[in-house]
Order: structure tokens, then C-alpha cells, then sequence
């Protein structure tokens, strides 16, 4: 297995076309630099380089190379980079504002995998509603908030913003279960659960709903997990992200088809106070929460 070393070398080598050049560069004797080139050209029985007249050129082989070794360069300056932020790290709290469909969902799971991951610093997380999480951000009481659908607000300056498609959320043996996308107008012969209006997710159920549709719940609720637990009996129907549903998805227990129209998103932002700095805890579980949510399947 090559070692960072030889990495470096071959990839000064391809960037500079001559071993000479690369070992001026790094210091190093040329005769060290071939030996590590004949070496493993020797062990993947390929040339990487073709000796050229004016220089070194790589060879097909040696393309599927350097491409390799600078995919493994990037990855282990990453590695290096995250334990460096950890430096410092041996203790810290975290204060997170969020809302409660997050908290039962997407963000309990990232603060599982965070306390995993880091087990030296405590987490304290604030449930509100919107103007609630916007303000605990701005006076300073909490470090962040992740939430959904927060206005622009001068006080607070977002680290990333992330979309996730609704979709209607309702049990596997329901009639409309097999669809592979839906109108809000489907769904209006079935008796439905909708988020009360202290959430977000109402406004964007309301602004992808036909102009002329009625809207009448069943049930109304600021309750997530009420909403799936109801969702669970045909033929209820609700509305939800796929990410705040995902463990019953995989479960098998419901059924999540998105519904059509480009306006049936949700932006999952994450925010911190615009004036002062956060701590290294702070910006760590930042990075931490992007990584992750970069993984999230927006739909």
C-alpha cells in the first residue's frame, strides 16, 4: 500500500512533468523520487509514466493513478483539518434552538451521532416555534438554531441552507400509497392531518394547495409523532418531509409519495447570531450538522 510519502511524490512529479523539478520542489534527492516511481510501476505491473524526450507524461494507467492518489491527498487534508478542530474540544456545551417536528425527527438523529462522535461536549436543545428559535438565536441565549422556513432577520446569519420536498405521508395498505407523486388536491377525499398553523410546514402545504381547494382537517396539530401515529391508520393522510419520516420508511410502517409542484419545499436552515463569535464547540457541531445534512436525500 502506498504510504504519504510516495503520494506526494508521484503527484509532484505528474504537476511538475519531471522528476527533477519535483525533487527541487520537495527537497529530496530525484534518486529517491524514481525509486518510489519504479517501485510501483513494478507492483501494479504498468508504467505510470512515459519518459519523454522533455520530461515525464503519464500514461493512461498513471491517469487512473493520480486521480486516485489526489482523491486520497484531499480526503487525508480533511482528516487532519477535523483533528485539529477537535483540538480544544476536551470539554464545551452547545445550546441549539430547533422546532418540535425537527427535534423528534432529523435533529435527534444528528445529536445522537454527535454525542457518539464527541462525547465530551453536552448538548442543550430549546423547542419553539419559529419567532420563538429566531429570537433565543438573536438575544444570544442559544450558540445556533436548525429550523425550517426562518424569515431574513438582521440579527441572525445563516450557515447553510438545505431543501427537502413534502410529500404526503400516510400508511403502506392506503389506497394512494402506490402513487409516485401526488396533488394536495388527491388527497382532499381522504381525511387528512395537517400541521396547525404555529408551523411552518402548513404555509408551504397551503401555498402548494390549489387556490380554490378547501382545506379541512380532521385533526390539526403541532405534534409530529401525532401526525405519523394517526398517518399509521388508513385512511388518513398528512404531510411531511421524507428526512422526518425516514425511520418508519425503513421500518416499512408508512408510506411517503412526494407531491408535485416546485413551491412543495421546505429550506432547512442552520443560523448563528450575526455579531460575536461562536465557540470552537459551537462551530464544530456546525460543521458537524452540514456534513451530515449533505447526506440527507432532499428528494
Amino acid at each position: 500500500m502506498l504510504h504519504g510519502r510516495a503520494l506526494r511524490y508521484i503527484d509532484e512529479v505528474a504537476r511538475q512533468g519531471s522528476i527533477r523539478k519535483a525533487a527541487k520542489v520537495l527537497h529530496v534527492a530525484p534518486s529517491a523520487i524514481n525509486r518510489h516511481i519504479l517501485d510501483l510501476e513494478l507492483e501494479l505491473d504498468a508504467p505510470i509514466f512515459e519518459r519523454l524526450p522533455r520530461g515525464l507524461k503519464l500514461t493512461s494507467s498513471g491517469e487512473l493513478l493520480i486521480a486516485h492518489i489526489r482523491d486520497t491527498l484531499t480526503a487525508h487534508e480533511r482528516m487532519r483539518t477535523q483533528i485539529k478542530a477537535l483540538r480544544g474540544l476536551s470539554r464545551g456545551e452547545v445550546a441549539v434552538a430547533t422546532m418540535a417536528t425537527l427535534a423528534a425527527g432529523l435533529l435527534a438523529d444528528i445529536v445522537a451521532a454527535y454525542r457518539e462522535a464527541i462525547p465530551q461536549i453536552s448538548l442543550s436543545v430549546v423547542v419553539s416555534d419559529r419567532a420563538g428559535v429566531a429570537d433565543l438565536v438573536g438575544s444570544g441565549e442559544v450558540d445556533l438554531a436548525i429550523a425550517y422556513n426562518l424569515p431574513e432577520d438582521s440579527r441572525l446569519q445563516r450557515a447553510g441552507e438545505f431543501h427537502h420536498r413534502l410529500g404526503a405521508v400516510m400508511a403502506p395498505g392506503h389506497p394512494l400509497a402506490a402513487r409516485k407523486t401526488l396533488r394536495i388536491s388527491d388527497c382532499l377525499a381522504y381525511p387528512l392531518v395537517l400541521a396547525d398553523r404555529r408551523l411552518s410546514l402548513r404555509e408551504v402545504v397551503e401555498t402548494i394547495a390549489p387556490s380554490r381547494a378547501q382545506l379541512l382537517p380532521v385533526v390539526e396539530t403541532n405534534s409530529m409523532e401525532l401526525m405519523k401515529q394517526l398517518a399509521y391508520t388508513a385512511p388518513h393522510i398528512t404531510f411531511l418531509n421524507r428526512v422526518d419520516v425516514d425511520r418508519e420508511l425503513r421500518a416499512g410502517e408508512l408510506a411517503f409519495v412526494p407531491l408535485s409542484g416546485a413551491n412543495g419545499v421546505q429550506r432547512l436552515n442552520i443560523l448563528h447570531r450575526a455579531r460575536g463569535s461562536l465557540s470552537p464547540a459551537a462551530s464544530h457541531f456546525i460543521q458537524f450538522a452540514q456534513e451530515r445534512l449533505n447526506f440527507v436525500d432532499a428528494g
